[in-house]
């Protein structure tokens, strides 16, 4: 059954592989220490490449961050990015006009279309513990009849985010959160208007799934037309398809087909990403994703003249108030907060 369920297994790398609509996955897992008063790190950065730094000294990284971790503005054109925060928080600005601050199950969901420019800061709270940080960030490429559309964000409250549980026979628990892709009766909100997961027949899921230890579910048959990839990135073991996985791995499953998953003696937990393909040729130079290199080209040409709308901040990666409960400001001033 093995081989007729499971395709591929690869090791987990940085960023990980993904197939046709995602570009990548990235998965950041920063063991981040208390904070100091300006919300950065209260430890020492001697040694550290600073606005460059991902070499994950102490289990932790600044990435772009001087002061405080996190990406300080930087372009997109001609895909989207969807970012779930399971643990943590950040701070987003755009050029746009708007902000926001979430994390701890809220998922971002951002369309650069034509062209934006946002940051993303890991602002630390607490000054007493630890500030652990994990996400995902999702690259989903567009179609080229909509790489242009006007960028759009959005967020996913975690308290919107439909969370789907089932028993085994032994009465286990599988627990299954949907970002994207309904699941039985169960349908999250819509993506943004001119998403690739807009389309009716897209097919596409993103999905974190928790089993318990030993417990027994089946990932329902996708269509024929899409890509399946299970992440298998916590836990000792798991059997896909009747294949024992004992490294965290990429996994890739034929589509069409049910696929039975038995856990192993530690809770696991999967990123399921899956979608009928855009089948379009893909010419990416770093924060932009086109169809031609002339199209590359013509991206760096305007935003160059046009710095996609300009920055309204007053510095490269503006973090909120401590105090700041989880909201979202959209253009135009529109506030959205969880349960609203």
């Amino acid at each position: 059954m093995a081989s007729d369920i499971v395709t591929e297994v690869a090791p987990l790398g940085f960023p990980w592989r993904t197939q046709d609509p995602f570009l990548f996955c990235v998965y950041h897992d920063d063991a981040y220490p208390a904070g100091n008063a300006g919300l950065g790190p209260a430890a020492s950065l001697r040694g550290r490449n600073l606005g460059n730094d991902f070499e994950g000294i102490d289990g932790w990284r600044m990435y772009h961050g001087e002061v405080v971790p996190g990406f300080p503005q930087h372009p997109h054109r001609g895909f989207e990015t969807v970012t779930v925060v399971r643990r943590g928080l950040i701070d987003h600005s755009d050029s746009l006009g708007a902000t926001a601050r979430f994390g701890g199950g809220d998922a971002q969901w951002l369309t650069a279309g034509g062209g934006i420019v946002h940051s993303e800061m890991f602002p630390l709270l607490d000054d007493k513990q630890p500030n652990p940080l994990e996400l995902f960030q999702i690259w989903l490429n567009l179609p080229a009849a909509k790489k242009m559309v006007p960028a759009y964000f959005s967020m996913i409250w975690r308290e919107a985010i439909p969370r789907y549980l089932a028993h085994d026979s032994a009465g286990r628990v599988t627990e299954v959160n949907l970002v994207a892709g309904r699941l039985g009766d169960l349908v999250p909100p819509p993506p943004p208007p001119d998403s690739w997961a807009a389309e009716a027949d897209s097919d596409l899921c993103i999905w974190t799934i928790k089993l318990a230890p030993h417990a027994e579910w089946t990932v329902p048959a996708s269509t024929m037309a899409a890509t399946r990839n299970l992440y298998f990135f916590r836990g000792s073991s798991v059997v896909v398809g009747g294949r024992e996985i004992t490294d965290h791995a990429a996994i890739t499953v034929r589509s069409g087909v049910e696929v039975p998953l038995v856990n192993g003696p530690e809770e696991t937990e999967i990123l399921l990403l899956q979608a009928r393909p855009i089948a379009e040729p893909v010419t990416q130079y770093g924060p932009f994703v086109m169809n031609s290199p002339a199209e590359i080209q013509q991206a760096m040409n305007d935003y160059r003249r046009t710095q996609f709308g300009g920055w309204p901040w007053p510095s490269d990666g503006p973090v909120h108030p401590k105090e700041a409960e989880r909201f979202a400001q959209h253009a135009g001033g529109r506030i959205d907060k969880p349960g609203l």
